[in-house]
């Protein structure tokens, strides 16, 4: 199996770090970065660039809504015209980064609130899909599993990449549950490694309420942010390596 690590990396601003970035960049094949709006600054944007373009990792745009103080998990009342300049405006920040620095942008993923109110809102994903195919129509789209995002890729011709959330509960459709929920968010690494073995063996994952369902993903990841995400990935690859999985890209996975 070749398979794509990835994280979401950059989530630090200004002074305040979040994450252990250079080490886990030092485990995946992939990265997400916040592009301001969520997190991150162009200083950090910058440094991740170059640290992913010397390890030979893709370069992701984390688009979120603008907030901050919220991390992005606020649901926010934004209009839909707006969201799409927000989506437009964090992939040219990053975009412009990656280029001066000689690397580019392979794939686009949302984040946080924005993230989850895109997988559930078929017309959302048929608009904001719309602008990232305006940004650039070569644009993978990383996305957990979502019949709205799959069917707005394919409406706008973009290459869809579904990814498996090794660190977050799923509901019965597929959806990742809220994160209010207890264990919503999976931080042991031994039942880390329980689902990522499912996923590899299987290609299904044990949903929040017990019921089995397929996850055909071609990329697994993990959330930089959560306090030991250097163990989960760690935990992850090794599980990976273990059952004979070659770790690659995501642009190398993606027709």
């Amino acid at each position: 199996m070749r398979i794509d690590l990835n994280a979401d990396l950059g989530e630090g601003f200004g002074p305040w770090k979040m994450g252990e970035d250079e080490a886990l960049m030092d485990i995946i094949s992939s990265a997400n970065v916040a592009c301001g709006f969520h997190a991150g600054d162009p200083l950090i944007m910058d440094n991740t660039a170059r640290m992913a373009l010397a390890r030979g990792i893709d370069l992701g745009g984390h688009v979120g809504y603008p907030d901050l103080l919220g991390f992005g998990r606020r649901p926010m009342q934004v209009d839909t015209r707006e969201l799409q300049t927000y989506v437009t405006y964090q992939l040219g920040a990053l975009a412009a980064i990656a280029r001066v620095n000689g690397h580019r942008l392979t794939h686009m993923s949302f984040h946080g609130a924005l993230g989850n109110r895109v997988a559930a809102d078929a017309e959302l994903a048929d608009a904001l899909l719309g602008a990232v195919k305006a940004f650039d129509p070569q644009m993978i789209v990383s996305s957990s599993t979502s019949q709205a995002m799959e069917r707005a890729a394919d409406k706008h011709r973009l290459r869809i990449a579904t990814t498996f959330l090794a660190d977050r509960a799923y509901d019965k459709d597929g959806l990742l549950v809220p994160r209010a929920l207890p264990d919503s968010v999976i931080k042991a690494p031994e039942l880390v490694r329980e689902r990522v073995r499912q996923f590899l063996d299987d290609g299904t994952v044990t949903c929040y309420t017990g019921e089995v369902i397929a996850v055909p993903a071609c990329s697994i990841l993990l959330h930089g942010d959560n306090a030991n995400a250097l163990e989960l990935a760690w935990a992850i690859r090794r599980e990976i390596e273990q059952g004979g999985g070659q770790i690659v890209p995501l642009s190398k996975l993606v027709d």
